[in-house]
């Protein structure tokens, strides 16, 4: 029998901030055999950990890579395994799309393809947004019966929206994750008819979009992956009783903090103007999840001493974050994502926990992945992260008598 948390609840006036540094876990390579933490100067995220606990998280579990959503999903404290939500309802509702029941969503990737049919880069060279909107602008709005809606996110990414009777969201990726190597065909998980009738809508609709994009020169199919139906998550305010508030620029990350019933705040152009955000809607919400993206992006570009230039970026900005005199602060990212592999990798993340008040310091006195695996925190699956943060902050009664 699992421990409801909403029973233990209690309201108050502290502040919680958890800053997501998207993908910062890595593993040792560089020209000094560091991890990217390591080789970084950080003595502002170094003075937090000497002043807080740290550790290491498992966003799903220890050898597990996870996705974006899962790690997110952890990190608010829902089971990833027990609320399994596809990358698409994340980008649709991160683009602010008014999805409906029975709406099916799916996240995009503009891909380029070579001669003989294969991926030779699964983002198109990143290509800009204004070139994403030109091309979306040419696709197919319906296909048998059903409502095509092809929705700009930024960069190579798009959502797709398909809308009509008895879809299903029984359907693998055709994102194959890997170059050299054809796009996967539509292929159902099932054999349910409403499978089967999204299969030949998928398949109608990509055979289409090849053909019109044949002539573009890097932009010129689209890699699918995360088919999701629309669905509805308790919100954090309901199991934890917080007011949250999100400032993400990406659009994944505000379709996940939407899909938790964040409300979603305005953001800046950096890291520094999205703190100054919080800082404007402080007295607002008790809870602020703020969202760096570079130290992923920078990791699956294999660009080490690039993501070590995030990393140093986002310590600069730490202490524009404590002037906010928050209660509680989390420093941590939804998984790892070592250059050297140039993806999201099973490796556990580094943690910190910052509460004045109440931590039982550990000895700790550097942020990184080596550092914080000597911490008091330990390694914790990550689901247990919010409840820490919410007993530093007060926000918890006892159990039992």
């Amino acid at each position: 029998m699992s421990l409801d948390l909403s029973t233990l609840v209690q309201k108050n006036d502290k502040r919680i901030v958890f800053l997501i540094a998207d993908g910062i876990g890595s593993i040792q390579s560089g020209p000094n055999s560091l991890t990217e933490l390591q080789q970084a100067r950080t003595p502002n995220l170094d003075q937090l950990a000497a002043e807080g606990e740290c550790g290491l998280l498992d966003p799903v579990m220890p050898g597990i890579t996870p996705g974006s959503g899962p790690g997110h999903l952890g990190l608010f404290g829902y089971e990833p395994t027990e609320f399994i939500i596809g990358r698409g309802l994340l980008s649709a509702l991160g683009v602010g799309f008014p999805l409906k029941d029975g709406d099916l969503a799916a996240r995009l990737n503009f891909a380029t393809l070579d001669k003989q049919g294969n991926v030779v880069d699964r983002r198109a060279g990143r290509i800009p947004t204004e070139e994403n909107e030109r091309i979306i602008a040419k696709l197919p709005k319906a296909i048998d019966g059903a409502k095509i809606v092809l929705q700009t996110e930024a960069e190579h990414r798009a959502v797709l929206v398909l809308r009509g009777k008895g879809l299903s969201q029984s359907l693998a990726d055709t994102d194959p994750q890997a170059t050299g190597v054809p796009p996967l065909d539509p292929k159902g998980l099932d054999a349910k008819t409403g499978t089967k009738k999204t299969v030949a809508i998928v398949k109608k609709l990509l055979s289409q979009i090849r053909k019109i994009l044949a002539d573009e020169p890097k932009a010129n199919f689209v890699l699918a992956r995360g088919f999701a139906l629309h669905t509805e998550l308790p919100s954090m305010a309901e199991r934890y009783g917080l007011t949250a508030g999100a400032i993400a620029n990406y659009p994944m990350y505000r379709g996940v903090a939407s899909l938790v019933g964040m409300t979603l705040l305005e953001t800046g152009n950096n890291l520094l103007e999205n703190i100054a955000v919080a800082g404007k809607r402080w007295q607002e919400y008790d809870f602020f999840f703020i969202h760096f993206k570079y130290t992923d992006k920078t990791g699956e570009d294999g660009d080490y001493e690039a993501k070590v230039k995030r990393i140093e970026e986002l310590d600069a900005a730490i202490p524009a974050l404590r002037a906010l005199k928050p209660d509680v602060v989390v420093v941590t990212g939804d998984h790892s994502t070592p250059s050297k592999l140039k993806a999201h990798s099973w490796h556990p993340v580094p943690a910190l926990l910052w509460a004045p008040a109440t931590i039982r310091r550990d000895g700790v006195t550097e942020f990184n992945e080596v550092a914080c695996a000597a911490g008091g925190m330990g390694r914790l699956p990550m689901k247990y992260l919010m409840q820490m943060a919410l007993a530093h902050a007060d926000k918890l009664m006892k159990f039992g008598a």
